[in-house]
């Protein structure tokens, strides 16, 4: 992985310097985070990431990831369907197994952080550690991923009671903030422009890519880089293929890897591969873990267009990942995507499949007006949405737990 010095051509050595004073100054603290698996999604990747640099830093930091039964994360993905605001029941039987499981962890997991970082609602429960007599100076930060904006209210409740008794939370985008007696904070993820997914790659690796998938370079290629999760509308995402077909040739792909926590994947793989049919221009693509990245990498930069059809989404860093490299990017208007992309400017925005289509069809019809969303999408992103942004904000923080009032919420 990049040494925190490498960065410095990309973001400038003032702030490689800053971090390095900030991380000087929590020389003594450790910070424990802590979530549901180490492959697959966006927590896992970006803990991947800042770990090891935050160690680098002068910031000593773990990384543990609770078990799990299969009926808990069949329990968990409705939770994360149910802050979604898709409709789920769950019963009281699951709501008590889901503290059940908690609890097992608490038993065996040693929680040796002075600030103990929990990522999404899985192990949100082990804050029940805070009431221990030897972790009682212990600072706990409850860190929510996804778009909570119009939760299911009986999940909600169920949560919120808990999430109460954190010192603080943080929240991708404004919009997911709810009315908490404790401190919220306000930090956008990340991507690391130095990692094998977003690395520049040289021709041949991206070309020999497509010829392993059977993908046509000369034929535009629409892309959606998403786990395969009904949230992300991949059946949408052929529905709008198939309308901008009728008018360009052109071939789309779906590719996405499992997380080992996400028990819906072969659910929604097997109703995207019926709605594709036997189509020889869709590819619907598994990413294996040890292609992961450069692979997808090469399939967003051999993309003309790339999309990212969420129906409801926390932040969808592949919105980052595609801008990044310069692609036209069309998304959903959900979540944290506005962040990354104002309209016309940076990348267009849609609401439904029609509209969708239409976007896909300007874009490709207009290849000097793509190039410039693109080029303007990746300015946005190296000034806000790089992985040393996201560390400083970590690190100011973690030092604000020291010195704190309560109610406020903090936009760093």
């Amino acid at each position: 992985m990049a040494k925190i010095s490498e960065y410095i051509p990309i973001v400038g050595e003032n702030i490689i310097e800053e971090l390095h004073l900030l991380g000087s100054k929590l020389s003594n603290i450790t910070i424990q985070n802590i979530n549901s698996t180490s492959v697959g999604g966006g927590v896992a990747e970006i803990l991947n990431r800042m770990v090891p640099l935050m160690n680098e830093l002068g910031v000593k930091t773990r990384w543990n990831v609770i078990r799990g039964t299969d009926r808990f994360f069949h329990i968990t993905k409705k939770f994360h369907n149910a802050l979604h605001g898709r409709p789920e029941t769950i019963t009281k039987d699951e709501f008590d197994y889901f503290l059940e499981v908690n609890r097992e962890n608490i038993k065996y997991l040693k929680f040796k952080g002075d600030v103990i970082f929990i990522h999404d609602s899985q192990p949100v429960a082990l804050i029940e550690r805070k009431s221990s007599p030897e972790d009682k100076d212990k600072k706990w930060i409850w860190r929510c991923h996804v778009d909570i904006s119009q939760p299911q209210q009986d999940v909600w409740k169920f949560l919120e009671k808990i999430i109460n008794n954190y010192d603080c939370s943080v929240f991708s985008a404004p919009v997911f903030s709810h009315p908490l007696p404790i401190r919220q904070f306000m930090i956008s993820p990340s991507i690391d422009p130095l990692s094998d997914k977003n690395k520049d790659l040289p021709e041949e690796t991206i070309n020999s890519v497509l010829n392993k998938y059977g993908i046509e370079k000369n034929k535009p290629i629409i892309s959606q880089i998403s786990r395969y999760d009904f949230l992300k509308d991949p059946i949408g995402v052929v529905e709008a293929f198939k309308l901008v077909r009728k008018y360009i040739d052109c071939q789309l792909i779906l590719a996405g890897n499992i997380a080992s926590d996400d028990p819906e994947h072969d659910k929604v793989l097997t109703a995207v591969k019926e709605k594709a049919g036997n189509d020889p221009d869709i590819h619907i693509l598994v990413i294996e873990p040890a292609y992961n990245d450069i692979e997808i990498n090469a399939l967003q930069r051999a993309s003309t267009v790339v999309l990212q059809k969420s129906i409801r989404e926390g932040f969808a860093l592949t919105v980052s990942e595609a801008l990044w490299k310069k692609k036209p990017v069309i998304a959903s208007a959900v979540g944290g995507i506005p962040l990354q992309i104002t309209h016309k400017y940076s990348g267009m925005l849609t609401r439904t499949v029609e509209g969708t289509a239409y976007c896909i069809k300007q874009v490709l019809n207009s290849p000097e007006y793509a190039k410039q969303l693109g080029l303007n999408g990746y300015w946005h992103i190296k000034q806000n949405f790089l992985l040393t942004r996201h560390l400083r904000e970590y690190f100011l923080m973690f030092l604000s737990l020291y010195n704190t009032n309560a109610n406020d919420i903090v936009h760093l």
